[in-house]
């Protein structure tokens, strides 16, 4: 087997010793065993070690037995054996076959026969040898067995009693195997086993009691060895049950196996146990199984077959002692105790490690091993035994530790360390290598170290050398160790704990007496942490569940996971049936069910820690309803009800409700009596008399109600008087002469008996004297009449039934109905406080006159008009009344909110419950003239620059004689301290004022205020600036199309709206200018159409007589080719123009024939007239018509290109639905409208806009066509 080692870290330093690479290697091997490596150089030494340890082993056929050894080392080892102590050498054997590779020896036998076998039986040692020690291997045991053979067998016919036991014996076949016993019938079909019927590990079959249908001739035991891979079918019993001819007697159980009381089972520590316990009786006994001073290990123990085998997984020495099995029917009980004794065979505790060593160190093999009884520790060097010449120095402590005192290059070897007692010997080896090389570091220098804050901190400083190097640890100034938080590790590295952010930054690591350090860095982050955990939930079956959990992390470190777990299970989201959704902090459970219930963990991981919160998720639902409703204890007016709590689903029970049921009243229904706490289950409920119950209990947990429980048995209460009298009795007189006296009504429960009456009486307060008048009713109210106006009454109500009368009533005064006042109040007088207050006074009313309880004043004013309109005029203005109230013993209010400068009429009138009396003698007044209402409109219009004129409207209130008006203003600035301009305007008709000289540059605040002689109106405001003189655009932006140009600016605010236009020509044709529109400044954005695709464009902005801007564009597309003018001195063109010529005579004379036959039409004539699209005579008109548009056409090629769009790409059209094609239809003069040469878009005024030679209406197309005649063809 190679050796490895971390190719980077060895490769590091320097060293002039040529055993250095060796070093290094056996070093990195000793240090670093389970870093990533890679394979070593062959020449490399190593001691052996034993890589695999040949197997024990009992063999049933030559073919089994193989005894292998592999060990490693460099130089590679070379194998010795011995036999039962004495050297064997197998390749000395010619009945063996050696196979001796690098690092690997096998032998086995070269026959199959095997009666070669016996000789080869024995225990064997491997022992690996190179220059620097020997290995040596644990022993072997070789055993050879002869398979298990079937014997030739009678059958055998058992007969029994029904209800007597029975064993059916296997008897399998000897060997040194364990079998597996099955009993099956001939059809392999296993026998049925239960408690009464159970295979006992001898594996017979037992029966506790027989029954009838045991009786069968095919009981067959079925012997399987493992091993072999063997199966027996022993020869079917046949088992005859006979009847019992009476009642069959029951039988107290039993021991069948074992039969004695008591047993011992040994085992060693690591063993399974089973104990079995096989019992007969009838009925068929229970079994239990019990430890005495002791609880059975339910994570190791469990039953089998039916409670009959208790079985103890990896026993230990603590599993010894008595367990007990107790069999138990109706008759009795049995009992067998098995005493457990386990031992254990010796096992390692500690082990020597194979390190490397300088000369002159001291070296301690620590080995500890433990068993029962306590194994004894022995070791040997390279094999041997320590010779005298090494016990100067190797000395064997007490605790069987081998220290080796000043160690040189000849200790070096391998040790064996061995522990032995009587159930075994087990052997480990430990080399020892003598080394002396100079200090190096192997730890990478500068390596950065990440954590957060309160972790653990554990810096790196790897060294190799011989002697062992010393390294300090520095950072800074201060000095590390004298922090209790760091530790210096064996290892040269050093640990911190709780790691804070002080702790960050650079640490040094230096080797003792060298001129070797390294540097390492660490960073300290912010831990991970939960802010929000999620919370228990207890939710119902097929409803949503929803954890939330929201934590904070470094932001300097990628974001963070959250993982989820259920019983720290993983959970992942599901896609098919949306169970588990993860939404950001939340973590939603759908359609929560059985399954879902446990503890659910919330873990937030970064890539330096982690966080985690738990929650636990609980199914719960409403409660069952209680149930078993019991009512006992009947005393007066009260008994007791009792019931049994139902399931509470997982959620206890918070208060139960008693309802009941009125059965003299069933439609009010289920009604409301108790509430007691969930911990109770009885309740002692207070009843009405003269009442029917049924009864019923709700439970009610967090989740909701139960079901209401069954209803109780009817419970009747007997009648009594009535406990009480109706409350809240009073008059409720409103008729003058009558007395109304009402109550409220009882419920019916008071009523308390049968015949239920309310009896009523009445007398006058003054003068009555004490008689009183009765009258009894069933219902209020009830009315006297002939009692006088608002007169004073005592009365009374009283509830009586058939049982007798409540107790005596308290009587109540009332007073029979009002009537309305008679008298209005007298000197009603009055005193102007402004122009919208006045006081008003009156004396106070005789309370006779009122004929009811004065409830106040009514103060009534009406206005009748403004006081500076004429008669005429105020009879048209709408009057106003309102109406103020006051207290009954006021004779005086002040009244506020009048219009000034009006004429008012005050009256005043006395009121009680029945309404209001006459009014005083109406007193007329004026009101004072008042400050006038805001002008009703305020609006600014700025003629210039520098002027702004102010619009508005009279107030609508001038609550006086306006006089006319105040205008106030100021410039608005930032520190707002502009003084305030003041006009006042003399004339009221004045209904606008301009301001000059104001600043063109400055917002200004107006305020405009009404006058009259009792001083300034509430002003009207508004804001506003000047509107500067306008000015063409700039900051303009272009954007071409193919056809059209976008032109875009952005609008001066204030500034007022200019024309100007936009010069546009081709450029390299010779075109005049063309001219746009007229364009306003205030657009913002104007699209100048009907341009040449892919030609260059010169643009004027001209405001005015001048221009303000000029540029140039290119539109897009590809530019159209313009006729070659030398193509008339072409051969081709000069033949096809005379063909032409030729056709167009042969034409004109057909259609002066066709003319001189049918008469000549006029041209809209032949517009008018409907014509076939597929076979259109040529006329005459139309030819001339034709012919002169194309001559015109063709001789002012490139000015109708160019300026009327013929030949461009919205004319170009090959689909048979070209525009040219109505042309044909358009009169003579239109079409030398279209050969005369344009000056601009004015050309095509005349046209309709849906004409097909309007450029304005023709749609873009990007055919790109070059320009032909060919198109008017």
């Amino acid at each position: 087997m190679p050796f490895m080692q971390r190719q980077q870290v060895c490769s590091r330093g320097q060293s002039s010793s040529h055993l250095l690479p060796l070093v290094l290697a056996l070093l990195c091997l000793a240090v670093l065993p389970s870093r990533a490596a890679i394979e070593m150089p062959s020449n490399y030494k190593m001691p052996p070690q034993i890589t695999k340890h040949p197997e024990s082993v009992t063999v049933f056929s030559a073919e089994d037995f193989v005894m292998k050894c592999e060990a490693s080392g460099i130089p590679p080892p070379s194998f010795s054996w011995t036999k039962d102590g004495k050297p064997f050498d197998p390749s000395d054997d010619s009945e063996l076959n050696v196979t001796a590779e690098s690092g690997s020896y096998v032998f086995f036998p070269l026959s199959n026969k095997m009666d070669i076998l016996k000789p080869y039986q024995g225990k064997y040692v491997c022992y690996a040898t190179n220059e620097l020690g020997t290995a040596v291997s644990t022993e072997a045991i070789l055993k050879t067995d002869v398979p298990p053979t079937q014997q030739k067998e009678k059958k055998v016919t058992v007969k029994s009693d029904e209800g007597s036991s029975i064993v059916l014996k296997c008897n399998p076949p000897q060997s040194s195997m364990e079998p597996t016993i099955h009993w099956m019938d001939p059809n392999m079909h296993h026998m049925e086993l239960s408690k009464r019927v159970v295979i006992g590990k001898d594996g017979n079959l037992y029966f506790a009691h027989l029954i009838l249908d045991d009786s069968r001739d095919d009981y067959t035991c079925n012997v399987q060895y493992i091993e072999t891979r063997t199966i027996f079918a022993k020869e079917p019993i046949t088992l005859k049950v006979n009847p019992s001819n009476s009642v069959l007697r029951n039988r107290r159980p039993h021991m069948m196996r074992p039969a004695e009381r008591e047993s011992t089972y040994n085992a060693l520590r690591g063993q399974t146990v089973e104990l079995e316990c096989i019992v007969q009786g009838l009925p068929t006994p229970e079994i239990t199984w019990l430890k005495k001073e002791g609880e059975l290990d339910e994570s190791r123990t469990f039953k089998k077959m039916f409670d009959r085998r208790l079985h103890i997984n990896n026993v230990s020495e603590s599993d010894s002692g008595e367990y007990q099995c107790i069999a138990k029917n109706t008759q009795g009980n049995a009992k067998h105790t098995y005493h457990l004794n386990v031992e254990a065979a010796p096992y390692w505790t500690e082990i020597p490690q194979s390190l490397i060593y300088a000369p002159g160190d001291s070296v301690r093999l620590d080995c500890a091993a433990e068993g029962t009884p306590s194994p004894t520790i022995s070791w040997t060097k390279n094999g041997d035994e320590i010779s005298g010449n090494d016990s100067g120095h190797a000395v064997i402590a007490e605790n069987a530790s081998m220290i080796l005192n000043h160690v040189n290059f000849g200790d070096t070897a391998v040790y064996q360390c061995r522990a032995s007692n009587k159930h075994g010997t087990i052997l480990t080896n430990t080399y020892v290598y003598v080394l002396e090389l100079p200090p190096q570091i192997i730890t990478e220098d500068r390596k950065v170290y990440t954590v957060t804050e309160g972790q653990s901190a554990s810096l790196e400083c790897e060294t190799f050398g011989s002697p062992k190097p010393e390294v300090t640890w520095e950072s800074g100034t201060s000095y590390l160790l004298a922090d209790p938080r760091v530790n210096s590790l064996n290892n040269g590295g050093l640990q911190i704990f709780k790691v804070s952010h002080d702790d960050a930054g650079f640490y040094t690591c230096s080797v003792q007496n060298a001129n070797l350090s390294i540097t390492a860095k660490l960073e300290v982050f912010n831990r991970t942490v939960i802010l929000t955990p999620p919370k228990d939930l207890k939710v119902q079956p097929g409803t949503t569940a929803i954890f939330t959990c929201v934590g904070l992390s470094d932001t300097s470190l990628r974001t963070p996971q959250i993982q989820w777990r259920m019983n720290n299970q993983k959970l992942m989201e599901s896609s098919s049936d949306e169970k588990y959704t993860f939404d950001g902090a939340d973590f939603i459970i759908t359609n929560v069910g059985p399954a879902d219930e446990g503890i659910y963990t919330c873990e937030i991981i970064s890539s330096l820690d982690q966080a985690e919160a738990s929650a636990t998720l609980t199914l719960c639902d409403r409660p069952d309803p209680p149930g078993l409703l019991q009512i006992s204890d009947p005393k007066h007016r009260e008994v007791s009800l009792s019931w049994t709590p139902g399931d509470d689903h997982k959620s206890a029970v918070q208060e139960y409700v008693i309802e009941f049921e009125d059965q003299g009243s069933e439609e009010r229904g289920w009604e409301e009596l108790k509430r007691v706490g969930g911990n109770q289950e009885r309740a002692v409920l207070s009843l009405w008399p003269y009442m029917s119950y049924r009864f019923r209990v709700i439970a009610i947990n967090e989740v909701g109600k139960s079901d209401p429980s069954k209803p109780s048995e009817i419970h009747s209460q007997p009648a009594e008087a009535p406990d009480n009298n109706p409350g809240d009795v009073r008059s409720e007189s409103v008729e003058p002469d009558t007395l109304l006296i009402t109550w409220e009504k009882m419920d019916k429960r008071n009523f308390n008996g049968p015949d239920f009456k309310y009896k009523v009486q009445w007398r006058r307060v003054v003068g009555s004297g004490p008689k009183w008048h009765e009258s009894e009713t069933t219902q209020p109210p009830i009315i006297v009449t002939d009692v006088g106006n608002f007169s004073a009454y005592e009365f009374k109500v009283q509830a009586i039934n058939a049982n007798g009368e409540g107790p005596e009533p308290d009587p109540v005064i009332g007073y029979s109905g009002e009537d309305v006042p008679l008298e209005a109040p007298m000197d009603v007088g009055l005193e102007i406080l402004n122009s919208t207050t006045i006081k008003v006074r009156w004396a106070a009313i005789d309370r006779e006159t009122v004929r009811g309880h004065l409830l106040g004043y009514k103060i009534h004013l009406t206005r009748k008009g403004s006081r500076g309109h004429h008669r005429g005029r105020r009879s048209r203005e709408a009057e106003s009344t309102v109406v103020e109230e006051t207290g009954p013993n006021e004779e005086m209010k002040v009244i506020s909110n009048l219009r000034p400068y009006s004429h008012y009429l005050l009256s005043v009138a006395v009121y009680n419950k029945k309404g209001e009396g006459p009014l005083s003698e109406p007193l007329p007044f004026d009101t004072m003239e008042g400050v006038p209402s805001p002008p009703t409109s305020l609006i600014l219009d700025s003629p210039s620059e520098t002027e702004m004129t102010l619009h508005w409207t009279p107030p609508a209130h001038p609550n006086g004689i306006l006089t006319g008006y105040l205008l106030e203003y100021h410039r608005i600035t930032e520190s707002d301290d502009s003084p305030l301009q003041k006009i006042e305007i003399d004339d009221p008709k004045v209904t606008h004022f301009t301001l000059k000289g104001l600043d063109r540059h400055s917002q200004y605040r107006f305020y405009l205020k009404g006058l009259t002689k009792a001083g300034k109106g509430a002003p009207s405001i508004v804001t506003g600036a000047t509107t500067l003189d306008g000015a063409p655009p700039s900051d303009i932006s272009l954007s071409a199309g193919e056809n059209l140009l976008n032109v875009s600016w952005e609008i001066h605010k204030r500034r007022r709206n200019v024309g100007f236009y936009i010069q546009y020509r081709r450029e390299n044709d010779g075109s005049n200018w063309k001219k746009s529109e007229k364009v306003n400044s205030s657009q913002s954005f104007y699209q100048l159409r009907g341009l040449t695709p892919g030609s260059d464009y010169s643009l004027n902005f001209i405001y005015g007589n001048a221009s303000f801007w000029e540029t140039r564009i290119k539109t897009e597309g590809t530019e159209m080719a313009v006729v070659q003018a030398s193509i008339a001195t072409q051969g081709w063109f000069i033949g096809v123009v005379t063909a032409l010529v030729l056709l167009l005579l042969i034409l004109l004379i057909l259609c002066f024939i066709r003319r001189s036959k049918g008469g000549k039409y006029s041209v809209k004539d032949k517009e008018d007239c409907p014509m076939d699209s597929e076979a259109r005579p040529m006329k005459e008109e139309t030819f001339g018509e034709y012919s002169d548009l194309e001559e015109k056409q063709t001789a002012s090629q490139p000015s109708l290109c160019e300026e009327n769009k013929m030949c461009s790409e919205d004319t170009l059209n090959f689909n048979g639905s070209s525009a040219l094609t109505t042309e044909l239809n358009l009169d003579e003069s239109l079409a030398s409208q279209i050969s005369r040469p344009s000056e601009g878009p004015e050309v095509f005024h005349g046209l309709p806009d849906t004409s097909p030679l309007n450029p304005t209406t023709i749609p873009p197309t990007t055919n790109g066509m070059p320009n032909s005649i060919t198109n008017l063809n």
